[in-house]
């Protein structure tokens, strides 16, 4: 195969996609690619030199074939017009996963997979071997606060990078360290049922090479690794890794110590909000005591962290109006989002918009969701984002709606948002969602602060 010169991409406007796709511009390479629509990150994508088109045309595929490699998503349909050209016309296709997997290859690899709480707890791994003057090279699944990217580059062999179970792709990893999150039902469309979601995460377990930390009771044992396993959670005593002597701040931070299997590394501070970020911040500093951190360079860099973009986001914070936006699709994830904003604020009125992700997601999981949604004062309930999917029938968010139990509810199109949300009186308000409810995000925050 001749020299690569060019690398294209379908779906570039991925959060994972578009962070490899800065590698390889990074690296020296031609790269361009489509997406089905213009988002904030195709634009910040444009900026940066990389061609972006949103129609389905073959003519913007580089000619030579023999120097280009088209990587692509699993959302893309299998039929759509450039893939199947690219296919049937000798270029080397591969999934992103394979291509992800083969730059981590021959380095040192820390990877971060679970259902939920992998971006925020990878981008704060990536961020304390960067603060560190360890360094890394960072694949993450959202936008860094800290340095406002999806990709951090360094010259260290070592690659942090978030383990993806959509489409099994973090079977395409073989890491030195891995941490495991959780295990819930998610993708069933992919996986057909529970069952086969911790048999996949059973089988990324088999090839981790020298440790595995694992939320304390996941179905992980030595018969599906030889990795060395710890556990971790929040606050029981008999996980490797666990807080003690949480306290709270007036601003809703942590500061904990942190209990680990070679003593105690105390008062750290936790620069992002909600008992999930102490969660999350045991996680990171786990791997990076096991990396071989040190515990000051640790503890500073935790205080250090400003979060992923969309991952308990505080945009307005005053006592007497805060607006935060969160990623949260599943149940499980609004289960802990909630709780977490509850904890901060524990006596103030939460009103909660959600826009549901997908049919299948909604169907499979409408009880769970009306159960996680039912936990806040008011819920804004808005039509399912449909992404890569066609509508099933009887599938709509109000299957959810019926069975939602909290003291307040409305469900409203997404084109009448703005307009119910000037007439709420609002204390705490959070926007969930994976779908495009993000764009909503600065026209909210200039209408609140309009009240402050």
């Amino acid at each position: 195969m001749a020299e690569l010169k060019n690398v294209y991409f379908i779906g570039i406007g991925g959060i994972g996609m578009s962070a490899i796709a800065r590698y390889y511009k990074f690296k020296g390479y031609e790269v361009s690619g489509y997406d089905r629509t213009p988002s904030e990150l195709t634009k910040k994508l444009e900026e940066e030199g990389i061609g972006v088109h949103y129609s389905d045309d073959c003519s913007y595929i580089p000619k030579d074939v023999d120097s280009t490699l088209v990587v692509f998503t699993p959302a893309i349909p299998a039929d759509m017009g450039e893939l199947v050209y690219v296919q049937e016309h000798g270029y080397r296709v591969i999934k992103r996963s394979r291509t992800l997997g083969e730059i981590a290859k021959g380095q040192r690899c820390l990877a971060v997979s679970g259902t939920h709480g992998k971006t925020t707890t990878s981008t704060l791994l990536a961020h304390i071997l960067t603060e560190s003057g360890e360094g890394c090279t960072a694949f993450l699944g959202g936008i860094s606060k800290n340095y406002g990217t999806n990709l951090l580059m360094s010259q260290t062999p070592t690659v942090v990078a978030e383990a993806d179970e959509f489409d099994r792709s973090f079977l395409q990893l073989f890491p030195s360290i891995a941490v495991i999150t959780a295990m819930d039902a998610d993708h069933l469309d992919i996986y057909g049922d529970h069952a086969h979601v911790i048999e996949a995460f059973q089988a990324f377990a088999s090839q981790v090479s020298d440790a595995i930390v694992a939320k304390k009771g996941l179905p992980v044992d030595n018969s599906h690794t030889k990795a060395r396993i710890y556990s971790y959670h929040l606050d029981d005593a008999e996980a490797d890794f666990h807080a003690e002597n949480m306290r709270l701040d007036e601003l809703g931070h942590y500061t904990y110590d942190l209990v680990h299997p070679e003593g105690v590394l105390k008062d750290i501070k936790v620069g992002t909000l909600g008992w999930v970020n102490v969660e999350n911040s045991i996680a990171a500093a786990a791997v990076s005591l096991l990396y071989g951190i040190p515990e000051d360079a640790i503890r500073h860099a935790v205080g250090t962290f400003g979060g992923a973009k969309r991952r308990i986001d505080v945009h307005v914070n005053t006592t007497s109006l805060t607006y935060i936006d969160d990623y949260a699709h599943h149940p499980a994830e609004l289960a802990t989002a909630i709780s977490s904003i509850r904890g901060i604020f524990p006596h103030r009125k939460i009103t909660a918009v959600f826009q549901p992700h997908l049919y299948t997601r909604t169907r499979d999981f409408a009880a769970e969701f009306a159960e996680a949604l039912s936990a806040v004062d008011r819920l804004i309930l808005l039509d399912i984002y449909p992404a890569r999917e066609e509508p099933i029938p009887g599938v709509t968010s109000e299957i959810i709606f019926k069975d939602i139990t909290a003291p307040s509810k409305a469900l409203i199109r997404k084109d009448e948002l703005m307009e119910t949300l000037e007439k709420e009186e609002l204390d705490v308000l959070v926007t969930f969602g994976a779908g495009n409810i993000d764009a909503f995000i600065e026209p909210i925050t200039k209408m609140l602060e309009a009240r402050i």
